[in-house]
């Protein structure tokens, strides 16, 4: 019986020793080389618009009709990590998770989206509730903590999404801003206070593609990596 008991213990101890190894991220990975759009393609199509160039190691969205961009790979729960800067009033964002179908029309309609903004002058900053659409939040969801992480239009700003086991993080020049999560009670309650409430597939996918918004406006996006969480 002892001997059974200390078997059962080892068995149980290795067993959580490779829950804890299966939930290390994976290398690093970068999603943008700095030359091409290899890897990135326009939802719910193909090839990249000659709106979207690459200047100096980033990729810009020169003006309004660039497409939404998508990568090629889906990800579940993953690290993210990428710059970014907006235009003056401008608007963008990142999105996760983003399920490709053509009854969906926008990357927005399924990917939960961060958001990409200059605070100081574009409108949407102002409206929703308690700051939940501005640069950092869980857009239309929730609110940054620290309206100050952000820096102001023209300036980089460095962010980072993590996805795992059901929680996710938006991180913004080093600070923690958002915890949300991603599933459950609790994300279904604030979908349902939320513009979302009745999107079909709005935030129903464990597994997605990275998109980056068109919204009109000048962005620059560069190192973009990745590394997955399993």
């Amino acid at each position: 019986m002892k001997k059974m008991a200390m078997l059962t213990v080892a068995g149980a101890l290795l067993f959580g020793l490779t829950s804890v190894q299966a939930q290390k991220p994976g290398k690093w990975v970068s999603l943008f080389n700095g030359k091409n759009f290899d890897g990135w393609r326009t939802y719910n199509g193909k090839g990249v618009s000659d709106i979207w160039k690459v200047e100096d190691g980033a990729m810009v969205m020169t003006q309004k009709g660039g497409g939404n961009l998508v990568t090629e790979g889906e990800f579940g729960d993953f690290e993210l990590e990428f710059d970014w800067k907006i235009s003056e009033a401008g608007n963008s964002g990142v999105m996760f998770h983003v399920h490709e179908d053509p009854k969906f029309g926008q990357p927005y309609q399924t990917g939960p989206e961060i958001q990409v903004l200059d605070d100081a002058k574009h409108p949407d900053s102002f409206k929703g509730a308690a700051g939940n659409h501005k640069a950092g939040s869980l857009y239309d969801l929730l609110p940054p903590t620290d309206l100050k992480a952000v820096k102001p239009a023209g300036q980089w700003n460095k962010a980072k999404i993590v996805i795992k086991n059901g929680r996710g993080e938006s991180w913004l020049n080093g600070i923690k801003v958002v915890d949300f999560p991603t599933k459950g009670a609790e994300w279904d309650k604030m979908v349902e206070n939320s513009k979302f409430k009745g999107w079909e597939g709005f935030g129903r996918y464990d597994r997605g593609r990275i998109a980056l918004q068109d919204h009109g406006d000048k962005v620059w996006y560069r190192n973009i990596r990745i590394r997955e969480i399993k």
